[in-house]
């Protein structure tokens, strides 16, 4: 591969289009070549920062920069068309959570890029928090898996949609639940205010059973406004607020391991750097023609399940859940 500088080209100026810049502009081995806004005011400050070229018309940030790679960034229920669009230049995307609202949607794109054998990543990037990389590496230490607990609350987003916690922002904890423990077999679930608070029971494939609480009505202002709790019959691990604390305990044991970043480690308890330990892996596999990390097919899992979710939900009843080797399953 070239020792060139992947050259990444931005799609979206907001809050995280200016995390996605920062962190490939930090890296040796990725260059910003082009940030686009529908605003060119927007990206002409973005661009200013990061110094590189402003555009509000996407075919001529293309044609102009010729990007290895372009990173999406948009509101959350406006992501289809313009990632249909990119999907179509068959330029390698990496996109924003979450994938689509819709199913169909979400097909569509994986079908139009797969036809492509495009390299098409998701950034679920609370895989990559300090936490969840110990938390994985200690899974065997658990024994046989018994339970598991998300819970995750905050301000409301803009984003119109019924269910828009559920499947913009619980996706992360569907897809870190099944990082973790395997495959989701089956939910049931209770909402109120809409679907803006949720909690839904879950049976894992490997016979463990778990829960995800998320909130719309919280703040997430407060301490340990993120857990997560996996047990075992010989374990149990905890993450708090995603990057600040991890800790393991052994069954039958007062004592326990804990981990918290130290006084230098600004990377650790960042959460914002979550991403840039994401393209750690993404770009190697990128620059070496492999699969990415994470596939955005992970998105179309989330969504999956949360349909799923939405159907127990609406019937009161508990759902099933295709494995994901059958996640086109209707």
């Amino acid at each position: 591969m070239r020792d060139a500088p992947t050259r990444v080209a931005i799609v979206g100026a907001g809050q995280w289009g200016d995390q996605h810049a920062r962190a490939f502009s930090s890296r040796s081995d990725s260059q910003v070549v082009g940030i686009f806004s529908r605003d060119l005011s927007r990206a002409r400050g973005r661009a200013a920062r990061w110094s590189t070229q402003a555009y509000d018309d996407i075919p001529r940030m293309i044609a102009e920069t010729t990007p290895d790679l372009i990173s999406v960034c948009l509101p959350n229920t406006g992501h289809y068309a313009p990632t249909l669009d990119l999907i179509r230049h068959g330029i390698p995307l990496l996109v924003e959570k979450p994938l689509v609202f819709d199913l169909g949607e979400a097909d569509s794109l994986l079908d139009e890029a797969n036809a492509r054998d495009l390299f098409f990543a998701i950034n679920f990037n609370h895989r990559y928090a300090a936490p969840v990389v110990r938390a994985k590496r200690d899974l065997d230490r658990l024994g046989a898996l018994s339970f598991a607990t998300w819970r995750f609350g905050g301000e409301g987003s803009s984003a119109h949609h019924p269910y828009a916690n559920l499947i913009e922002t619980q996706c992360h904890g569907i897809d870190l639940l099944e990082y973790l423990l395997g495959p989701i077999d089956a939910v049931s679930a209770e909402m109120t205010r809409a679907g803006s608070t949720l909690v839904v029971a879950a049976h894992f494939a490997c016979g463990a059973v778990g829960s995800l609480v998320g909130s719309y009505d919280s703040s997430y202002a407060y301490p340990r406004t993120h857990h997560v709790e996996i047990n075992g019959d010989a374990g149990r691990l905890l993450i708090d607020d995603t990057t600040r604390r991890y800790e393991f305990s052994t069954a039958g044991s007062e004592e326990r391991t804990v981990w918290e970043a130290g006084y230098f480690n600004d990377r650790g308890r960042s959460f914002h750097e979550t991403f840039d330990a994401h393209l750690d892996a993404l770009i190697p596999a990128l620059r070496n023609g492999a699969r990415p990390p994470v596939h955005a097919e992970a998105g179309r899992r989330a969504l999956r399940i949360a349909y799923r979710i939405i159907e127990a939900f609406e019937t009161g009843g508990r759902v099933t859940v295709p494995p994901p080797d059958l996640i086109r399953a209707p």
